[in-house]
């Protein structure tokens, strides 16, 4: 970053373009958020099992794994504004076909569609708000996840009054479609035009980028950081899935919750991860990575735990409330450290940790199935604090060093 960018203050268009951002960010979030909590009613229609319902739903994930790698050469193509609207719409679309698939199998493939069109939405978003922060001069980029979590929110609560409403899934998920799809293309008009070719190529590295570095060679040292950060991130990422997949279905079905109660665990959950996120940079600021990992990790597995050996309704929201909390920075967090690792050209750590840690997004929904069709769902959700202690135990590869101020 230039001296200049950091004694300049943003323009107008470098503000039009952060609100603009921040508009995909909370598309972005609402567009899934939507369709969540009405997974239990999905899994009924369709006459899903516990276990089939897990490897339904972890088609989201196998898409954005399939397709992640895809987003960097698209986005040195077409820009990244272009590339996020265009993501938004398919990822909306594929979601609105999922809510209305007649079986099981056409439900898993437009899931796969939709999860596709949002890992590549999710690397273009990112690095078009990497081009505005490096125009503020300063670090806005968490703003941008803050505001994706009170997406989520709005997803959240929108599915809630639907289903209160007894709104169709069709109809629901129709009015999500055309709204935020709207939204993304009208922000598309404010965001930074051209590329910014020094920004982009370091917000994700290509399959060539990547395949150079193993051929050159990296220290085993590296290796094993990467794979640790790796491990952070996925345990961020399963601990977060099973709020997302599971905490409606759970408070339905297991604990009884009445119908426009049960997606209050999910809100909960994203509620709490919001207030984590605002939280997270001054805390960074003071403690350092690791400390705020190890403690966040900490609150998530005891809240959590405590939710399940105690159950209740209450009890139950406010562990999905502790576990978004605590797990609020440990993405960002291992994005940021493998971003940093020496040995590594600048978006290759970042790339290879944001598109593994979606392993915990694909494999963790089929295993809390097979455990909650085998033994019970209370049983399979012990996965959240135990992948929260998995992070505490590995936070000694964040940054222990606090960030000048």
């Amino acid at each position: 970053m230039s001296v200049e960018s950091i004694r300049s203050a943003p323009d107008q268009a470098s503000r039009r373009a952060r609100v603009a951002v921040s508009a995909l960010f909370l598309t972005n979030g609402a567009l899934f958020a939507n369709i969540l909590p009405r997974y239990p009613e999905i899994k009924a229609s369709l006459g899903l099992d516990n276990l089939g319902y897990g490897v339904a739903i972890a088609a989201f994930p196998a898409g954005a794994i399939a397709a992640g790698l895809l987003a960097a050469v698209l986005i040195r193509r077409f820009g990244s504004a272009r590339i996020a609207v265009i993501g938004t719409v398919l990822t909306s679309l594929g979601l609105l076909s999922a809510a209305l698939a007649p079986s099981g199998v056409l439900f898993a493939i437009a899931l796969l569609l939709g999860g596709a069109s949002d890992a590549i939405t999710d690397v273009a978003q990112n690095a078009h708000g990497l081009r505005v922060q490096r125009r503020y001069g300063r670090s806005i980029i968490n703003s941008f996840h803050a505001i994706w979590s009170i997406g989520a929110v709005l997803g959240g609560v929108m599915a809630a009054i639907a289903i209160a409403l007894r709104l169709p899934l069709g109809v629901h998920l129709g009015i999500s479609t055309a709204v935020f799809a709207t939204v993304a293309l009208v922000a598309l008009r404010f965001c930074l035009p051209g590329r910014d070719d020094e920004t982009e190529a370091d917000a994700a590295a290509e399959p060539s980028a990547l395949a150079g570095a193993v051929r050159r060679g990296v220290r085993p040292r590296t290796v094993i950081a990467v794979i640790a950060l790796t491990l952070i991130a996925m345990a961020g990422a399963v601990a977060e899935d099973a709020g997302n997949s599971w905490a409606t279905l759970y408070l339905a079905d297991s604990l009884g919750a009445a119908a426009a109660i049960a997606p209050l665990g999910f809100i909960a959950l994203v509620g709490a991860q919001f207030v984590g996120r605002l939280l997270g940079d001054p805390l960074t600021d003071r403690f350092g990575q690791r400390w705020v990992a190890r403690i966040g990790g900490l609150i998530a597995a005891v809240g959590m735990t405590l939710a399940l050996v105690f159950p209740s309704v209450p009890g139950t929201i406010l562990g999905f409330a502790a576990v978004g909390f605590g797990i609020a920075t440990l993405i960002p967090a291992a994005m940021h450290a493998a971003d940093e690792l020496p040995g590594l050209r600048p978006g290759v750590g970042l790339t290879v940790v944001s598109w593994l840690l979606r392993l915990g997004f694909l494999l963790s929904p089929p295993f809390v199935g097979y455990i909650a069709e085998t033994q019970s769902l209370r049983v399979g959700l012990i996965v959240a604090p135990a992948a929260a202690l998995v992070a505490v135990l590995l936070a000694g590869f964040l940054d222990k060093r606090r960030t000048a101020t």
